[in-house]
């Protein structure tokens, strides 16, 4: 077995990058989106059940719909994910190509069922991460194939939104009990892009077992959410040390989102209700200035 990373392979995988500029008056051939779309193809699926299809929109006028569709779903977010830094969507019209992965439901049924009502509701949970991680392996191909072919793309994750599904499913003509679970426009970058943030390897990396060290805490991922969230997101950068702001932006939480241990009691909290913003933050400020 050799020693040392394939180049290409992990060229790829570095130079992948959600980019939300693109060049207009530019094309892609339609072998090259279907190498592409064969990336999806390969990805693993529970049980084998491949519970995707592929919908390939490279019609300019076809784009300039799916285009106002998710120009109102951002509009949605706006009015009522209120605090979300949500981006504009009007670069779609610069795509070359826009591929949506559906995902069929039906073949949950292929996955494993309980006998029992004592275990329905564990098996229920699992098929559906099953499913939903079933269609994450093949989003991720796709923007690998993308990436591959000297272009770049995103991932709109609004599609599975029930109004924008309905939507689209109007529109490009799946049944709307399907769901658009990802949504990838695809274009050439108008200039190179850099790295996005990542947390160290040496922070997510655990041997034999988890190390409670390197456990993020409750109030870091209040902190996260309410001040770091827009940076982190947004920035052109792989590391928050190459942060000119990095004192200010992190303050006593240096240490936990730039180096090793990130929990240096090695204490570990219990299960804590995060269905909605907890803490108060420059965020979380002017996320509720703007809903007063």
């Amino acid at each position: 077995m050799p020693n040392e990373k394939t180049p290409l392979f992990y060229d790829i995988i570095e130079q992948r990058r959600s980019t939300r500029k693109f060049q207009a008056g530019r094309d892609v051939s339609k072998t090259a989106l279907k190498r592409i779309v064969d990336c999806g193809r390969w990805a693993p699926s529970g049980a084998n059940v491949q519970c995707w299809d592929f919908i390939v929109v490279d019609d300019p006028q076809m784009i300039k719909r799916v285009t106002e569709v998710f120009l109102k779903q951002a509009q949605r977010l706006v009015d009522h994910a209120k605090g979300f830094p949500a981006v504009k969507k009007t670069y779609l019209a610069n795509t070359v190509a826009i591929i949506l992965v559906i995902g069929d439901p039906r073949w949950k049924v292929c996955f494993p069922h309980s006998n029992s009502a004592e275990w329905v509701k564990e098996y229920d949970d699992n098929n559906e991460a099953i499913f939903l991680c079933s269609l994450g392996a093949a989003i991720q191909n796709i923007q690998l194939g993308v990436t591959a072919e000297g272009l770049t793309s995103s991932w709109l994750s609004g599609g599975g939104e029930e109004t924008t599904n309905k939507d689209l499913s109007e529109l490009l003509g799946y049944p709307d009990w399907m769901t658009a679970f990802g949504t990838i426009p695809i274009g050439y970058p108008i200039a190179s892009q850099d790295r996005r943030y990542r947390r160290p390897i040496d922070q997510i990396i655990h041997w034999n077992g988890y190390n409670s060290k390197q456990y993020r805490t409750n109030k870091q991922v209040d902190y996260y959410e309410s001040t770091l969230r827009p940076f982190a997101m947004y920035r052109d950068s792989e590391l928050m040390t190459d942060w000119k702001d990095m004192d200010q932006k992190l303050g006593e939480w240096s240490e936990a989102f730039t180096g090793k241990t990130t929990n240096p009691s090695g204490t570990l909290e219990e299960k804590t209700d995060f269905s909605k913003p907890r803490s108060i933050g420059s965020a979380t400020k002017r996320r509720r200035k703007i809903n007063d």
